[in-house]
């Protein structure tokens, strides 16, 4: 009777374990494949390891400042209204957006139109300091790159009611610019046109504009300004541009059109 041996050379044979050289060759090679995918596409066109964060978080907001700086150079910057003077349009701590790109496509100021410049001489008093080094320098940056109202605050806003050549008088509760009666359903309620002060005739100087506020009680602007350089009126090089709407707070959005209203 055969009797069947086993065989200790043939047969199924046990995978032999892998050396321990390859078993950490295996993980380097599987860490890298990780790396490979958590690397953005272009990084892995190009070979480039990613920024750590510290750096990149530097980089896109010094980006984020220069595009702010571009639109407040070349669009749009905002201001506070500090006073009640333009009520009810503008209302106290209303912020504004200023068209600045208006005057770089020749805009012109034109009557009825409210307009943000820049203080002419001494129609705002002295601006106080905070006496804080440190917010005072963060203030002139975030105010110079257009996050924040400019710092210095010597800016005013006002309607315009007649520019350069044509002649402005108020009498009783009538204004007229070149004879003709000024309609302005844009005033403070109780308020009238002259606000219990006549003026005039005044012709506005060539490159000038006459200015007013719609609370016409509560606003010294040109009417005040008569005996001061311009004869009240105010250059049209300190215009910084028309007012094109509330951007704050939510609850007064307001939208005034391309070049004011």
């Amino acid at each position: 009777m055969a009797v069947n041996l086993p065989d200790t050379h043939g047969g199924e044979a046990e995978a032999a374990p892998a050396p321990v050289g390859g078993r950490a060759e295996a993980r380097r090679a599987r860490r890298a494949a990780e790396g490979r995918r958590s690397r953005s596409p272009k990084d892995r066109r190009s070979g480039r390891r990613p920024r750590p964060w510290w750096i990149e978080i530097p980089a896109m907001a010094a980006v984020g400042l220069v595009v702010a700086l571009l639109i407040k150079t070349c669009f749009f910057q905002v201001f506070t209204i500090p006073s009640g003077s333009m009520e009810n349009t503008l209302r106290v701590g209303d912020r504004v957006g200023v068209n600045k790109l208006a005057p770089l496509t020749g805009w012109k100021p034109e009557q009825g139109q409210p307009v943000v410049f820049k203080d002419p001489g001494d129609w705002l008093p002295p601006q106080p300091n905070d006496g804080n080094p440190v917010t005072s320098a963060l203030g002139s940056v975030l105010s110079f790159v257009g996050l924040v109202p400019p710092k210095d605050d010597n800016y005013l806003v006002k309607r315009v009611i007649a520019t350069g050549g044509q002649t402005v008088q108020c009498s009783g509760s009538t204004l007229t610019v070149d004879g003709a009666k000024l309609d302005e359903p844009y005033l403070h309620p109780g308020d009238d046109s002259c606000a219990g002060l006549d003026f005039g005739p005044v012709t506005v100087p060539q490159g000038y504009v006459w200015v007013e506020g719609d609370h016409r009680s509560d606003s010294a602007d040109s009417r005040y300004h008569q005996r001061g350089p311009g004869g009240g009126a105010v250059p049209v090089d300190n215009v910084v541009g028309p007012v094109s709407a509330v951007v704050w707070p939510l609850g007064h959005l307001d939208w005034f059109g391309w070049v004011g209203r």
